[in-house]
């Protein structure tokens, strides 16, 4: 619900980041109401930053490198003084980099993967770590604009571009269990809020099977923020429409009654399939179940666990009104279009 615009009655769920990392057991997975990577920071041989407070992030879209031709090309250098001014431009030409963006006021650094070469030298994590700048390195296009939503961040596409007013805000950036937590995010103005979810598991398969179960669920949770509504679950609702459509049709006249009595027994097909897969009698469990709703017992369904008719509501078996709601409109849709079809032409 952090994400969601209530007032609007709306959800959107790419604001809410599903991570995975294998590790752990599922007990261990946690929303976090920030960014989380599943990597490590940037190392160099010197020391690094894993602790950054009151961050300023910047989000880099360049290459913290030295340039290279477009084009395939070899350099033979045979003289060891033009050898040493080439390192020595290269140095300088990186150092140059990162002066600029301590300038800036950053000291925290993402920068996107790159597929035509390292995005960081090893030379650049150098002078970065000794100006206390945390680097996280090989970011996706997709994270870079989740991260610039989360926590304010313009992305920058060279350093003349890099400004104090294009950083991003977090109250904390740390590194730890192998992985990079950015928490205290501050946003920009109008910008819908965001969070992660971490899924932890000991093999990919469990962690596969998490991420659908989290997403199943969360989009229960958008159904019920589209519509506040619950239906009771195990075919209650079905049975009921059935019951009145069918009361609706002994009242009507000619071929309306004989469309009304067929599509209301239709919706008779969830609970014979429900009673079905539960391996109960289906004529001998829709009886049942028509006699409760004809006693007024509306939110009676089938306990498929006991094999018995039970009252929904009173087991917590719900399910969200845009859900059924949804199915029968579709459910609706395809009959009449399969019915406005008059012949079907077999193509050869």
């Amino acid at each position: 619900m952090h994400v969601a615009d209530r007032e609007h009655h709306f959800a959107d769920l790419t604001n809410i980041k599903i991570v995975k990392k294998i590790g752990g057991l599922i007990e261990d997975s946690q929303l976090v109401h920030g960014i989380v990577f599943p990597r490590r920071a940037a190392h160099t041989a010197a020391k690094t930053m894993r602790h950054v407070d009151d961050a300023k992030i910047a989000l880099v879209r360049f290459h913290l490198s030295p340039p290279k031709t477009d084009m395939d090309a070899s350099v033979v250098v045979s003289d060891y003084a033009a050898m040493d001014r080439v390192l020595r431009e290269e140095r300088q030409y990186v150092l140059k980099l990162c002066k600029d963006i301590r300038a800036s006021g950053a000291n925290v650094v993402f920068v996107q993967k790159s597929v035509l070469r390292d995005a960081v030298s090893d030379l650049a994590l150098h002078f970065l770590a000794k100006m206390k700048i945390l680097v996280v390195k090989d970011i996706d296009r997709d994270d870079m604009e989740f991260i610039s939503q989360t926590c304010g961040a313009v992305p920058v596409a060279t350093v003349e571009a890099l400004a104090k007013e294009k950083l991003g805000n977090a109250e904390l950036v740390e590194e730890r269990d192998g992985m990079v937590y950015v928490t205290g995010c501050v946003p920009r103005p109008n910008t819908p809020p965001t969070c992660t979810i971490l899924i932890r598991g000991s093999n990919k398969l469990v962690l596969e099977e998490a991420d659908r179960s989290i997403h199943d669920a969360l989009c229960v949770i958008r159904c019920l923020v589209k519509k506040q509504y619950l239906l009771p679950g195990g075919g209650a609702a079905e049975s009921e429409v059935q019951r009145r459509l069918s009361a609706l049709s002994t009242g009507l006249k000619g071929t309306e009654s004989y469309a009304v009595r067929a599509f209301a027994d239709a919706f008779e097909t969830i609970p014979v399939t429900l009673a079905e897969n539960a391996g109960l009698d289906p004529i001998a469990t829709v009886t049942e179940l028509r006699a409760c709703h004809a006693r007024g017992e509306v939110s009676f369904g089938i306990n498929v666990i006991e094999g018995k008719i039970s009252d929904m509501f009173a087991l917590d078996v719900v399910q969200p009104l845009v859900v059924t709601s949804s199915a029968i409109s579709l459910a609706t849709e395809a009959a009449r279009a399969i019915l406005k079809v008059d012949d079907i032409a077999i193509s050869r």
